[in-house]
């Protein structure tokens, strides 16, 4: 019996906790994706090509829409790619660069996978990488408007809060943030038409969050895996999703031969219902997404 001919799909989200209104950025992500495969086939240039569309967009937290640490001054980033061409690469806690995608993709053409903090901000100068933009007023007030939330009658004071770091700095208890604001991530998984996978992340932070907090984003097996039966990426609380290897979890129900959207919705009920968390994925025959929180995604499979 002949298999099934197999079509390049592809799976975009905007992060879990994010408002569906900003999926029509998801789309536009996902097409851009289809038109670079119709270019090269190629699905990781494909899926950082969809990242990079989100990164630019401003209204998703990632590149240009990245959020404030709990200092009211820095932006931290993290992203990464991996495929099934053995490409690989991730950055963490990078500060000022536009395109963090793109920089873990040049890292994967290193003798290294990750690189974290001054040291991927200084190669990511050194190759010439442009840097983001000044964080906008906005981004200023979207923090403005969280502390107030998280400190009720505490007063806000510059810098870090000792009474907000002590009750929230380590993620014991769902946050009630404010409506809208995602947990972190977007991310784009791409299976090619010549039976390769890839998967792309990139996350603007948690807010809040102390300098130096790295989350899901660019551990490999948790927030994104690649291999020969597909590609997961994971979106959500990145201190709850590394103690389950979300992504690698549910690649192996796939490589198990699971479903796919049972797959998902498994990896979905590790969690409890207010912890916000989100999946995509694409296998040999299918392609999903699945979230027990509002998350803008986007699904397309080439004709």
């Amino acid at each position: 019996m002949s298999k099934p001919q197999q079509a390049g799909a592809v799976v975009v989200h905007g992060g879990a906790g994010a408002s569906r209104a900003n999926e029509d950025g998801c789309v536009l992500a996902a097409r851009r994706a289809l038109a670079q495969l119709e270019v090269n086939g190629d699905a990781l240039d494909a899926a950082v090509g969809a990242v990079t569309t989100l990164e630019d967009d401003g209204r998703f937290n990632a590149g240009s829409g990245s959020v404030l640490g709990l200092d009211g001054a820095t932006i931290e980033m993290d992203a990464s790619i991996m495929d099934t061409r053995g490409r690989l690469g991730a950055i963490a806690c990078v500060q000022s660069v536009k395109n963090p995608v793109r920089l873990a993709y040049a890292v994967a053409d290193t003798p290294h996978w990750l690189l974290a903090g001054d040291g991927a901000t200084r190669f990511a100068r050194a190759i010439g990488m442009p840097e983001s933009a000044p964080v906008s007023e906005r981004q200023r007030a979207d923090h403005r408007k969280i502390m107030t939330q998280l400190a009720g009658s505490v007063p806000v004071m510059p810098g870090v809060n000792n009474q907000l770091f002590e009750r929230f700095w380590n993620y014991n208890t769902p946050l009630n943030l404010p409506e809208g604001v995602a947990c972190d991530t977007v991310g784009a998984v791409v299976r090619g038409a010549d039976g390769h996978f890839a998967v792309a992340c990139s996350s603007g932070g948690s807010a809040p969050s102390l300098l130096g907090r790295v989350g899901d984003t660019p551990i490999i097996g948790s927030g994104f895996y690649a291999g020969p039966q597909g590609a997961v990426a994971a979106t959500g609380i990145g201190e709850h999703i590394v103690r389950h290897l979300l992504a690698r979890t549910v690649y192996g129900w796939i490589e198990d031969g699971m479903p796919l959207d049972q797959a998902l919705q498994r990896g979905i009920d590790l969690f409890a219902p207010e912890i916000e968390v989100g999946l995509i994925a694409v296998s040999r025959l299918d392609a999903g997404a699945c979230s027990n929180s509002d998350m803008p995604y986007s699904k397309m499979v080439q004709r």
